[in-house]
C-alpha cells in the first residue's frame, strides 16, 4: 500500500525551539503524525501546540538510557522519516587559545556521536517504509568550504557526523533506508545568533521540500535547504 501524506510518521529531536519547532508546526500542517522529542519542553511553544497527531516524548540525545527509553516507546511504530535535529554550538568564542578539552568532547558528544546512538536504535523502524534518516548538519562542517577558520568545535563536530552520513548510507543502503545530511541555512536563532540570512519558516520550508523530493538515489549526500549540493 502506498502511503498517502496523512499517515506518514515523523520522529524529530530538539523540537521544543527554533528550526526543531518549525519543523514540527510544517509536518502536522501538512498531516503527518509527529513524534517530537525535547529536554524541556514546560512553557514553551512546544507544549502549546494540540494537535492531535502530535506526541511529546522527552530526550538527552547525550544519555544512551534516554535513548533506549525511547527506542521502547516506538516498538512497532513504522517511521517514514527520522530528523536529528538536537545539536548544540558550544562557546561563542572558539578562536584559536580558547579551545579546552572539555567543551570540545560535549559538543563531539552532542553533536557527533549522538546521532549515530539515535540510529543504531532507531533504524528498524525505518524499514518497512524504506524511510529517510536525515542528520542536521551544517555548511561550517565542509572542509573544501572553510575559509573562515576558527569555531573548531563546531566545525570538527559536523565533520565527523557528515562521515557518520556516509558510513550509515553505505551500510543501510541494502534495507532501502535513505540518509543525508543537511544545512539549515544560517538561521536566526538560538544557536544561529541575530545575525543569520534567513529566517527559521524559510529554513524549514527549504527543508521540508528537500525532504520530500529525495529517492534512494540521493542517499550520502549533503545538501543546502535550497537543494543545492554543498561539498564534503
Amino acid at each position: 500500500m502506498t502511503l498517502t501524506e496523512d499517515t506518514k510518521k515523523l520522529l524529530i529531536t530538539g523540537a521544543n525551539r527554533g528550526i526543531g519547532l518549525q519543523l514540527t508546526q510544517h509536518y502536522l500542517a501538512n498531516g503527518w503524525r509527529v513524534y517530537a522529542t525535547y529536554r524541556q519542553h514546560t512553557g514553551t511553544e512546544l507544549a502549546a501546540l494540540n494537535c492531535d497527531k502530535l506526541t511529546l516524548l522527552p530526550l538527552d540525545v547525550a544519555d544512551d538510557s534516554s535513548i533506549a527509553q525511547l527506542q521502547q516507546h516506538l516498538v512497532g511504530v513504522d517511521l517514514d522519516l527520522i530528523i536529528n535535529n538536537a545539536g548544540v554550538f558550544g562557546p561563542r568564542d572558539q578562536s584559536l587559545g580558547t579551545i579546552t578539552r572539555e567543551q570540545w568532547l560535549e559538543v563531539l558528544n552532542v553533536n557527533s556521536i549522538a546521532p549515530l546512538m539515535l540510529a543504531q536504535a532507531l533504524y528498524a523502524n525505518l524499514v518497512a517504509t524504506k524511510g529517510t534518516f536525515a542528520i542536521i548538519s551544517s555548511k561550517v562542517g565542509s572542509i573544501e568550504d572553510n575559509q573562515g577558520g576558527s569555531l573548531y568545535l563546531y566545525r570538527s563536530s559536523k565533520t565527523a557526523v557528515n562521515q557518520v552520513v556516509k558510513s550509515l548510507s553505505i551500510d543501510l543502503a541494502g534495507q532501502g533506508i535513505t540518509v543525508v545530511a543537511l544545512h539549515p541555512g544560517w538561521v536566526r536563532t538560538d544557536m544561529g545568533g541575530p545575525n543569520g540570512l534567513i529566517d527559521t519558516p524559510t529554513s524549514a520550508n527549504g527543508l521540508r521540500q528537500v525532504l520530500g523530493s529525495l529517492t534512494h538515489s540521493d542517499t550520502g549526500r549533503f545538501i543546502n535547504y535550497d537543494g543545492t549540493e554543498i561539498p564534503w
